[in-house]
């Protein structure tokens, strides 16, 4: 039993860290990269925001309510992170950050859906050995919530060194690091098979 638990956390763990699908890191780099360690409870929030709509998705995928073109969906996530990113940039170093949260938190959760139902397929064929999809669904978001708070725990700890250290201002902090990871989702987007 605790076998089980355990495999299922590591499979959460293992999805948010997999080298070949970096779509989720890089989207919890331009979550995290406003903020400084001080601001730890409303990056928990967004995170764990994040966190419900990607488990969220994957119940309504596991329960048959929804079923999302593949295509579409692969084509969406790096279009939500291009959508952070961009606000970062064209925010950095104004306080609106700190203004809309409301309107951060509700587009968290939207991207947190589209980002788990790019994940349903994988999670049913996973899931398909299980009578309790629920209790499955509970463990492998444990997974998931682990891997995101080291992420971000790295983010902040690097942001930390980098203006403090290196003495990089916020501003250009959030706009260098933003614009690396435009560069990185526009070839993503370019590339899916919705476009291509």
């Amino acid at each position: 039993m605790l076998n089980e638990f355990w495999f299922n956390v590591q499979y959460g763990i293992n999805h948010v860290l997999d080298i070949k699908a970096y779509d989720h890191v890089l989207f919890l780099i331009v979550l995290t990269v406003p903020y400084l360690f001080n601001d730890w409870k409303r990056v928990l929030l967004l995170v764990t925001t994040f966190t419900v709509g990607h488990t969220l998705s994957l119940v309504l995928a596991a329960y048959g309510v929804v079923q999302v073109n593949a295509n579409l969906v692969e084509f969406l996530i790096p279009v939500t992170i291009l959508f952070v990113a961009l606000y970062n940039v064209f925010t950095a170093g104004k306080k609106s950050k700190n203004e809309k949260v409301g309107l951060l938190f509700f587009s968290t959760l939207f991207f947190g859906l589209v980002h788990g139902l790019g994940f349903a397929r994988e999670f049913l064929m996973f899931a398909g050995r299980t009578e309790n999809k629920l209790v499955l669904l509970l463990e492998f978001a444990l997974g998931i919530e682990i891997a995101q708070i080291s992420i971000v725990f790295i983010v902040l700890f690097l942001g930390f060194i980098g203006q403090t250290i290196f003495r990089f201002s916020k501003r250009d902090w959030v706009m260098v690091i933003s614009a690396v990871v435009v560069g990185l989702v526009i070839p993503m987007i370019l590339e899916s098979d919705l476009i291509s």
